[in-house]
């Protein structure tokens, strides 16, 4: 037993000491100290003369040293001595290349690819030599001979990644068609692919060509998978109307369920295509088996309605919920919806008391505390709608007790802080707001950062924090969704505290107010005015960016908004905006995106 250990330790020192010397000719190799790596390399051949790995560290010595003679002797010797390795006859063209003896280089490439001929397993080996050295032209070569000599063999998936690097966009796309086709698995990863070729315009030559392609595939195979795949391309072209038919025709022939088609609702609708929206929520109410999902269904669907249809027709809305509450009743399963309809009688009917009734009868029920969470974090909300400060801090402050190491929890945190901010007191609102810097949600410790640092910004000037209690008193009345009265009290900032610190903070909240008002010259002025006094602060980015979404959408000035998208790609580079910014303005050049 000694025998065998002792044995065992000097093999492992042995096998240690080697690796340790072909590290060192490596590191000799990398640092460009050829010859002490060729000493090595060559003591390491000698030793194991069979370790491709030591093999090829000596050639690319060799060759590095222009001693292109050694090379191509021990290629040679390979190749003639080692039956299953027809990938040398590669090595030793490319020793060629080297030498600038191209023609000589191409007869050994020739000669590769002839040995696939009659030795067709040895394909991805020659391919992947060729691709080594970026021959890419004979790697395809080498897979499309290896499939053709042998119908078993599978290299789409190589063929497809080299055509995309060659530009063969339509060669790439088919043969990761027929690699899904196999392995449909692989569907997100190839998605992952196409979104470096497809964009979001439908006339993109990319776009044209895999949709060509996908649809040819349809009429020769019905694979839902194709209606996969062009339900992806039609989401990424935002025509959701067109993804929705495709998710339909998935649903009919297969045990997928609504999920997928659910998801394209809530996509339809962020991009503003409410219609759309609806049409697929009509189609779920109808389709859904459970009970559950045709409920979830009706409630987005009010959703969308309360957001678009104008004031005069939210009796329709209200009307909803009451066909909803008659038939599903007000227990613990319509939680969501009721505290949906509590939102919209306070936000939008103006019915805050009649909505707080509702939650505090919610609260007497045995709830969660999730769902507790969920109930009075909506009562607090609307207090703060009703200026019932105190009574809606003590909610917040439950609700984090409730959830401690919830998400909620910080997101309750974070409105006491602003609530305080909204009733002036900075002090409390600042040491909440300290808190959330570190948040795990970086949504809220963007926010809590933004805020703070408003109030820290427009405190230090002004002692009594007039201007400060006026901005946060428009602030509220925003939030009340009274914005013009916002706007008259942002008027009074702008008048009786010109110069000072506030100045830009007022110009910027006022002028989102007025585009949410319609008045889009009015915006555009503030935004330039912000932008001559002030280009060089904490805003100017956002100045920017907005003023750019401004002129491409509402004022339909597209060479002005490719200005201001240009300018913060050229002077904003660590802004929020940047890669969006970045994105739009070559669109509007009219540049291909990849």
């Amino acid at each position: 037993m000694r025998i065998l250990y002792a044995l065992f330790i000097s093999l492992f020192f042995v096998v240690s000491g080697f690796s340790q010397t072909e590290q060192l000719a490596k590191n000799y190799f990398d640092r460009g100290e050829f010859e002490k790596a060729l000493h090595i390399y060559e003591q390491l051949v000698e030793q194991e003369p069979g370790n491709p790995e030591i093999f090829f560290g000596l050639i690319a010595t060799y060759q590095q040293l222009e001693r292109f003679k050694e090379a191509e002797d021990l290629l040679k010797y390979k190749v003639n001595n080692t039956a299953n390795a027809p990938h040398y006859l590669v090595e030793l063209g490319h020793n060629y290349e080297l030498q600038q003896k191209r023609e000589q280089a191409e007869q050994f490439y020739k000669e590769a690819l002839r040995a696939i001929e009659s030795r067709p397993n040895y394909a991805f080996s020659i391919a992947r030599t060729f691709e080594k050295y970026s021959l890419l032209n004979n790697a395809v070569t080498a897979y499309e001979l290896g499939m053709k000599m042998n119908p078993d063999a599978e290299y789409h998936i190589q063929l497809a990644r080299l055509y995309g690097e060659q530009g063969e966009i339509e060669k790439m796309f088919s043969n990761y068609i027929n690699v899904l086709g196999n392995n449909p698995g692989l569907l997100p990863g190839v998605s992952r692919i196409y979104g470096q070729f497809i964009t979001e315009d439908p006339a993109n030559e990319a776009n044209i060509i895999f949709r060509k392609l996908l649809l040819k595939k349809l009429q020769e195979d019905q694979n839902i998978l194709y209606n996969e795949m062009l339900s992806w391309l039609f989401v990424q072209q935002k025509e959701f109307k067109k993804a929705f038919l495709q998710e339909k025709a998935i649903y009919r022939r297969s045990q997928q369920g609504l999920a997928p088609i659910m998801r394209l609702t809530v996509l339809a609708n962020e991009d503003d295509q409410s219609e759309t929206a609806l049409e697929i929520l009509d189609f779920i109410i109808e389709e859904a088996p459970l009970q559950e999902v045709k409920l979830q269904a009706h409630q987005l669907r009010l959703n969308i309605l309360k957001e678009t249809l104008p004031p005069k027709r939210f009796s329709e809305v209200e009307a909803g919920y009451k066909e909803l509450f008659e038939t599903y009743g007000t227990g613990i399963n319509t939680l969501s919806l009721q505290i949906d309809h509590a939102n919209f009688l306070a936000f939008d009917l103006k019915r805050g008391e009649e909505a707080v009734a509702i939650l505090r009868q919610l609260m007497d029920q045995q709830l969660k505390k999730l769902e507790e969470a969920a109930v009075k974090m909506a009562l607090a909300d609307i207090l703060v709608l009703e200026e019932k400060f105190n009574q809606a801090l003590i909610f917040y402050t439950q609700v984090q007790n409730l959830v401690q190491n919830d998400i909620i929890a910080q997101m309750a945190r974070f409105k006491v802080a602003k609530t305080s901010y909204y009733k002036g007191d900075f002090k409390w609102a600042t040491i909440q707001l300290d808190v959330l810097k570190s948040a795990t949600s970086q949504l809220i410790a963007n926010d809590a950062m933004e805020l703070s640092l408003m109030i820290s910004e427009n405190s230090l000037e002004d002692s009594t924090q007039t201007a400060l209690k006026l901005f946060a008193r428009a602030d509220l009345l925003d939030f009340q969704e009274k914005r013009k009265a916002a706007i008259t009290v942002l008027d009074s900032v702008l008048t009786n505290h010109k110069g000072e610190k506030i100045e830009d903070d007022a110009l910027l909240k006022q002028a989102m107010l007025f585009e949410e008002e319609g008045q889009y010259h009015k915006a555009e002025a503030n935004y330039l005015k912000l932008l001559q006094h002030y280009k060089n602060g904490v805003l100017g980015d956002n100045a920017h960016y907005r003023l750019a979404e401004l002129y491409a959408t509402e004022l339909e000035q597209p060479e002005k908004a490719q200005e201001f998208y240009e300018k913060i790609i050229f002077n904003y580079a660590d802004s929020i905006y940047f890669v969006d910014a970045r994105k739009k303005f070559r669109k509007l050049r009219g540049d291909e995106l990849e």
